[in-house]
């Protein structure tokens, strides 16, 4: 059933036309634009699991923000990799990871913190920084993120 927008008593009835393809023009566009806007928001997962690596993760994330400032990146971090996120960690020139953490969960970053090992090093929630959210497994979260589509990086 398609709408007839054409009047009887109209002395220009191609105009009921013009307006549905003028309506299907516009609709068309805005799909389109839609479509766009969702495909240029890039999932990618960044995977620490050695907190040595960290300086150089960072500076990655950072950079690709920089150019691509879409990307909705989540940097999971497992084993020996979640002592940069602990609340008094500092890098090797001796400047707090919180400096450089911060800005980037405001630009919507996500650390996300692995509690099997949390259990398997006795370490506790309070020690972290309050950036941090918590996953039952990085292992189990990186293969999600990968299996939805999301680019895995390793530094």
């Amino acid at each position: 059933m398609s709408a007839d927008y054409t009047n009887q008593d109209d002395p220009n009835p191609q105009r009921g036309n013009t307006m549905l393809k003028i309506r299907n023009l516009l609709l068309g566009l805005t799909l389109v634009l839609m479509s766009a806007v969702v495909l240029a928001e890039d999932l990618v997962v960044y995977h620490i699991d050695d907190a040595t690596v960290a300086p150089k993760a960072l500076r990655n994330v950072q950079n690709h923000l920089d150019v691509d400032p879409l990307a909705k990146i989540s940097v999971v971090s497992h084993a020996n990799g979640v002592d940069f996120l602990m609340t008094d960690a500092k890098d090797p020139k001796g400047n707090p990871y919180t400096d450089l953490i911060k800005p980037l969960v405001q630009r919507g970053v996500t650390f996300e913190v692995c509690q099997i090992t949390l259990k398997n090093r006795n370490l506790k929630p309070e020690q972290f920084m309050g950036e941090v959210v918590y996953t039952p497994s990085g292992v189990v979260r990186l293969a999600k993120l990968q299996h939805d589509g999301a680019a895995y990086i390793k530094p």
